[in-house]
């Protein structure tokens, strides 16, 4: 049998938004769930459908204050560790971090979510764009802060998509090599936000099967209704971090629209051509074109 070999910390990742070093004093359980993936890839439907796996359908059930990104700088360190140190049931904890700035437990299940990078910049831009100013005000003055906020994007969607290629994407293209290069661990579950849309009530039963959770089938109705994209716009103020307090119009609008392709009437066939010679470059044939289109038969 050969030695499986576990991802170690390399570096830090700092930045307006997060911070990696509290993973250096996170205290792991052994039946914790780390949901991952790049920004706006389809983490908040991922820590739904985990959440309502582990209370049986409870729509009560508010992910906003169980399961908070914990590399945010908000609310502070210290807050946001005893948050965590303090919840008695099986906790579900989300990063946006790469595998080689994370403290990876081998004894914690992991699951990734990816999603097309045309996708994320649309769901992204929607995101920032709505920031409100009492977001840049907290984390102005949050604890450890030495880090400028980024310049907001242009109205235009086209321009930021641009910019995005050009001066951004290389986050994203790491975060996923990262986790790519690990999925063969018997810890990770990798996932697809096409595979969430195309087949959610199988893509949830393979997720509880992976976290040993057993469904009830008296809530297995209960749990699908609220794993919808629809539910979950309706109680967005549920869903979304701190409630949806930090962006204008709150939880409805951090949960836009849930749909893909938004892109395909703005880019030009040149630029989406260029994307994808972009990706098969930086992720290598395979990896691109999983992040495509999915699909679970990860090679």
């Amino acid at each position: 049998m050969s030695e499986t070999f576990w991802p170690v910390k390399q570096r830090e990742q700092q930045c307006y938004f997060s911070d990696s070093t509290i993973w250096n004093d996170f205290v792991f359980r052994d039946d914790d769930i780390i949901v991952a993936s790049a920004p706006k890839a389809g983490t908040t439907w991922t820590q739904q459908i985990v959440a309502q796996l582990l209370f049986n359908g409870d729509g009560d059930v508010s992910i906003a204050d169980i399961s908070p990104w914990l590399d945010f700088r908000l609310p502070d360190r210290q807050t946001m560790l005893e948050l965590y140190a303090c919840q008695q049931h099986r906790r579900a904890i989300k990063t946006h971090l790469p595998v080689d700035a994370l403290v990876y437990s081998p004894k914690a299940k992991y699951i990734y979510v990816a999603r097309d990078g045309r996708d994320c910049v649309w769901s992204i831009f929607n995101h920032i764009t709505n920031y409100s100013d009492e977001l840049y005000r907290q984390l102005d003055s949050a604890e450890g802060q030495n880090a400028a906020a980024p310049p907001k994007p242009s109205a235009a969607i086209e321009q930021y998509w641009r910019q995005w290629l050009a001066e951004e994407s290389e986050a994203f293209w790491h975060n996923i090599r990262s986790w790519w290069a690990i999925r063969s661990l018997p810890n990770l579950l990798l996932l697809h936000f096409n595979d969430l849309k195309q087949d959610m009530p199988g893509t949830i039963r393979r997720i509880a099967d992976f976290l040993q959770i057993p469904i009830q089938e008296a809530y297995w109705p209960d749990i699908l209704q609220h794993c919808s994209f629809d539910w979950m716009k309706q109680n967005g103020n549920k869903v979304a971090p701190l409630r949806g307090a930090l962006w204008q119009g709150g939880g409805d609008t951090f949960i836009h629209k849930g749909v893909n392709r938004r892109w395909a009437d703005v880019l030009s066939v040149q630029e989406c051509v260029a994307y994808e010679q972009r990706t098969q470059r930086e992720l290598g044939a395979e990896c691109a074109n999983w992040l495509s289109a999915g699909g679970w038969q990860i090679p």
